[in-house]
């Protein structure tokens, strides 16, 4: 059974890179949901916009860092994680600018990896409680509006 309750999305257009992060999840009792393509996850995912995918730059299709546009202009806040064999500095430093944990090359240690993940998760965590507490504070002061004050 798996202790956790998130979910390790991985997105990337080589099975053998999806396999081998799917074991290292599968290690460490992750759940991980591995997708060859930007279209396949948004076929299953978009719905749920889950807490973490992992697209490459250089993807048929879309790219990882056009969907990082996307993502930002939809206002979904995840943290992304992006894997390259052909990624150079510009091209980082746009990752980066744009909200990635991490721009490691494909020749990764799992270590590196690891890190990267747990840091999107407790930025994602820190996210959603920050998310509830103003929810909660919405609640709170909507009695006080000028509209539902009555004397």
């Amino acid at each position: 059974m798996r202790k956790n309750k998130f979910t390790v999305f991985v997105i990337d257009d080589d099975p053998e890179l999806l396999a081998s992060v799917g074991r290292l999840c599968d290690r460490l009792a992750w759940i991980a949901q591995l997708f060859a393509s930007i279209a396949d996850f948004l076929k299953v995912r978009s719905a749920g916009w889950p807490q973490l995918p992992g697209p490459r730059r250089e993807m048929p299709g879309q790219s990882g860092l056009e969907f990082q546009r996307e993502l930002a202009a939809a206002n979904r806040e995840l943290p992304i994680i992006f894997i390259t064999g052909h990624g150079d500095i510009p091209m980082s430093v746009q990752a980066m600018k744009g909200g990635a944990i991490e721009f490691p090359y494909k020749a990764f240690r799992d270590q590196e990896l690891l890190d990267a993940i747990q840091l999107g998760l407790s930025r994602d965590r820190a996210r959603l409680e920050n998310q509830s507490a103003m929810a909660a504070l919405r609640g709170a002061l909507r009695p006080l509006s000028p509209g539902s004050v009555r004397l």
